[in-house]
């Protein structure tokens, strides 16, 4: 283990160990090396392809339609061929431009201390986003954010069932650059991403 590695997870179990009136939160900055390391993550990208599919219209009849690949959503998912990214460049810009699509994944191993804890998992998607946490999107009628894209550069932010120590969690992102109907003219890039350790009670 590296000096860094050693003396990030040291600072993170101070902050955990901190007496019960305390109420700050711990937040593990995953778009750092030493925030990955405590954690154990590496963040892999992967672009997204339009593919022709064959559809139905809402009579039944055939029709020609799309669906997109890879579909990297599972927790199992093979992910190994693809390109690992370093923790500071998901800032920058990726994909196509215009009308695209990308994948971000990575693992997040949870470290001692969360015990008795809420664990969330927030990013910042520029322009839209969804998360998919080992495999599963929640999603309801009226829902606004959380999993599912909540707007324009809004944040999504989800939280991590049952925490505990040695847990792995399996995060992917699906980013999408927008507004679509106006043709994008940048890329996609994630803003600040992070795991929020808080009290039970906190929201």
């Amino acid at each position: 283990m590296s000096t860094r590695t050693l003396l990030a997870r040291v600072a993170l179990v101070a902050a955990l160990a901190a007496p019960a009136g305390a109420a700050e939160p711990t937040k593990i900055d995953l778009m750092t090396r030493a925030g990955c390391d405590s954690v154990k993550a590496e963040w892999r990208w992967h672009d997204v392809t339009l593919v022709p599919v064959e559809g139905k219209n809402p009579d039944g009849s055939a029709n020609k339609t799309y669906n997109y690949e890879p579909r990297a959503m599972a927790a199992d998912y093979d992910d190994s061929a693809w390109e690992v990214i370093a923790p500071e460049t998901l800032k920058d810009r990726r994909s196509t431009g215009q009308i695209c699509f990308c994948w971000y994944r990575v693992k997040v191993t949870l470290p001692p201390g969360v015990e008795g804890k809420r664990v969330f998992f927030q990013t910042t998607v520029d322009d839209y986003g969804e998360v998919w946490v080992d495999g599963e999107l929640p999603f309801k009628v009226g829902q606004a954010g959380g999993n599912v894209a909540a707007g324009f550069n809004v944040p999504n932010r989800v939280e991590l069932a049952d925490p505990a120590p040695g847990k792995t969690y399996s995060l992917a992102v699906f980013g999408i650059n927008g507004p679509i109907s106006a043709t994008p003219t940048n890329w996609i890039f994630l803003g600040p991403t992070f795991l929020e350790i808080v009290d039970k009670d906190a929201k």
